[in-house]
């Protein structure tokens, strides 16, 4: 995979994106980055890339054209790879799981942080899609950006140690990802619940599955509404509503 990121601060990635899954993807030539900063692409003698607005309004706002060329020089470098061009913005679509693991199935993705008050709408009509990290607003693109090559990057195969960390991680399979526990066995009379260690497989899958449903019942009971309930899921929740509703009784 190829990303592009364009930004106004390619320093800000130096340190990021060599470390950790990112760095190692890079070593192993599974991603292939490229930090662009677009104000080298200004044709304003005073290398500016941003302007006032018409009709008035606080900030300023980057100019269509050095993304514009930055972006036409990217499409030249590579003109074989189909683009998904990403511009980051507060009003996109929110970035989320599913939207990760669409990202990690293209070829080539080009990543548009923003600074200053906003962009010239024109730069919308050069991309494929505006996504958002959350509802707030950052002071430019770059950390969500990061954000997103993470959680886009570590999706792809080979990418992390163990092929199966990736599907059993949170959201993945839209619950969220079910306790988990390491040595010692007991710690501060603290134990590690005994089906974790009886060996019986099956009956391990389905504790986890259970307290993946509960885990997400307590703490994210929105994402059930996304659910598509299988009748033993449906009897799981039935045990959980029933057990912790005697566990407030007490």
């Amino acid at each position: 995979m190829r990303i592009d990121v364009l930004t106004l601060f390619p320093k800000m990635f130096e340190t990021t994106m060599t470390e950790s899954i990112l760095g190692k993807a890079q070593e192993k030539n599974l991603l292939d980055l490229h930090i662009q900063n677009f104000r080298e692409f200004t044709t304003d003698k005073h290398r500016h890339v941003d302007d006032y607005p018409y009709g008035g309004g606080a900030g300023m706002l980057l100019q269509v054209q050095p993304i514009d060329d930055t972006l036409q020089a990217i499409k030249k470098e590579t003109p074989e790879t189909k683009k998904r061009i990403i511009l980051l913005d507060p009003a996109g679509k929110t970035f989320d799981q599913k939207m990760a693991e669409s990202f990690s199935e293209e070829d080539h993705l080009v990543f548009i942080c923003g600074h200053y008050e906003g962009y010239d709408e024109r730069i919308r009509s050069l991309v494929t899609d505006e996504v958002s990290l959350g509802d707030y607003v950052l002071t430019g693109g770059e950390l969500a950006a990061m954000v997103m090559i993470d959680a886009t990057v570590r999706l792809l195969p080979d990418a992390l140690g163990n092929e199966q960390s990736a599907p059993g991680d949170s959201y993945s399979t839209g619950l969220l990802e079910h306790p988990q526990y390491t040595r010692p066995a007991v710690y501060k009379e603290m134990a590690v619940p005994e089906v974790l260690m009886n060996g019986n497989h099956k009956l391990i899958e389905q504790w986890q599955q259970k307290e993946s449903l509960r885990r997400t019942y307590l703490r994210r009971p929105d994402l059930l509404e996304k659910m598509e309930w299988t009748k033993e899921m449906k009897i799981m929740l039935d045990e959980i509503i029933e057990e912790e509703n005697k566990r407030d009784l007490n």
